[in-house]
């Protein structure tokens, strides 16, 4: 042992170097059942910004995806933001997989959990667990912007199905069409109440 360091410092140390190596954790790229993925950077969005869209549905307004693992690389988290039309809403449905909080930023509505109502308006935060059933119906004269975040990937493909690109043809979307991608992602969402 050097002169000047005592037995408490040296295994002090000695335990220290051993924890960190046992506590080293594989990275992503590391981890045989996961595929590598670009390290990002960040983003910085103003609120118009992100990957904007437009909804096929009749009666539904523009979103914008702005994390995903499209737009940013989150392996984890999605986040958006939309506006609905005074009297819109988003009808009852379930998310399987994944929490959600959508935060309010402008406007008021109504949002129904498992079926209980609650006025909401800017500022308000709803806490949606995975397997509760939520809606949501703008009961103000302007539009209601909200933020939405997911804590699971998924919901984001199927708005990516049911919606294009800003600026592209939108073309109405068929029964049979609307059918077809609900079933494709009945995995993670399903329409409707509870049964």
């Amino acid at each position: 042992m050097p002169p000047g360091i005592s037995l408490h410092v040296h295994l002090a140390v000695i335990f220290v170097v051993a924890l960190l190596a046992c506590g080293k954790s594989k990275t992503s790229a590391e981890r045989s059942d996961e595929q590598p993925r670009a390290q990002s950077e960040g983003l910085v969005l103003q609120l118009d910004e992100g990957e904007r869209r437009v909804r096929r549905n009749v009666g539904k307004g523009p979103f914008i995806l702005k994390v995903d693992r499209q737009n940013g690389g989150s392996s984890d988290l999605v986040m958006g933001y939309e506006e609905l039309a005074a009297g819109a809403e988003i009808q009852l449905h379930r998310h399987l997989i994944a929490d959600e909080i959508i935060f309010v930023h402008r406007g008021r509505g109504t949002v129904s959990l498992n079926g209980r109502a609650s006025p909401v308006s800017a500022g308000a935060t709803v806490f949606i667990p995975r397997e509760v059933t939520i809606g949501l119906v703008n009961t103000d004269t302007v539009p209601l912007g909200i933020a939405f975040v997911f804590s699971k990937p998924g919901f984001e493909e199927m708005m990516r199905d049911n919606s294009v690109l800003e600026g592209q043809p939108v073309p109405p979307m068929t029964p049979d069409e609307r059918a077809r991608i609900q079933a494709r992602h009945k995995w993670h969402t399903i329409a409707g109440p509870r049964p």
